[in-house]
Order: structure tokens, then sequence, then C-alpha cells
């Protein structure tokens, strides 16, 4: 089976990208397929922030994060992106923070890097 790196760029209000993501990692993954990681850069950073104010009929962004993290995809991001934006990389709790050097060995040891925008 294939082995695929999934980069995210877009802010967590576009809910769209995260549906597509979603539905590729499930599809992926009941097929039998690896995700080694998913990549946070660009606004996608945001996404590592834990104050999401929710209601009940919008899509919980911190419920899918904490669903991906639970089933052993490892969540990282772009230090350099995070720094940037102001974020605080000491309280991004389910994500490693790391860098694009990172990333990139992980894209070279994968069958497919698939970036969501």
């Amino acid at each position: 089976m294939a082995s695929f790196v999934l980069s995210l760029h877009s802010a967590p209000s576009d809910t769209i990208t995260l549906v597509a993501l979603k539905r590729f990692v499930d599809n992926a993954l009941s097929l039998g397929h690896q995700i080694k990681t998913i990549f946070l850069y660009q606004d996608g950073v945001y996404h590592a922030l834990d104050q999401f104010d929710v209601s009940s009929d919008e899509f919980d962004v911190a419920a899918l994060w904490q669903q991906l993290f639970d089933s052993g995809i490892e969540l990282s991001l772009c230090i350099t992106a995070a720094n940037k934006r102001g974020i605080d990389t000491e309280q991004v709790k389910l994500f490693t923070v790391s860098g694009l050097a990172e990333f990139a060995m992980l894209a070279t040891d994968a069958d497919r890097w698939i970036q969501f925008k």
C-alpha cells in the first residue's frame, strides 16, 4: 500500500478544505494506506490553536484534530510559519513543532505528498 504525507495550508475557517482532508484521510486509511504526517504550513498553523469557539451547527475543527491524533497520525506544524503568525509553539498540545527540513525528509520517503490549500 502507499504512504502519504499531507500538508494543510489554509486557515481553520476554510471548512471545505478541512472536509476534503478528512475524506482523503478516511478513504486512504480504509484502503490500507498509511498517512505518515499532516504538516501545517502557512495559515494552516492556526489549526494548532485550541481556542475554537464552535457552535453546534459548525464543523468542529478541534474534534477533527483530536480524532486524527487518536488514530496515530503524526501532526506537525512549521515553526517558522507559527512564529511569523505569533503562535506560541509551547502551547500546541497535539502537534509536534518541526521545520520544513523535517517535512522534506518525510515527503522524500513517502510515495505521495498531497497539499490541501
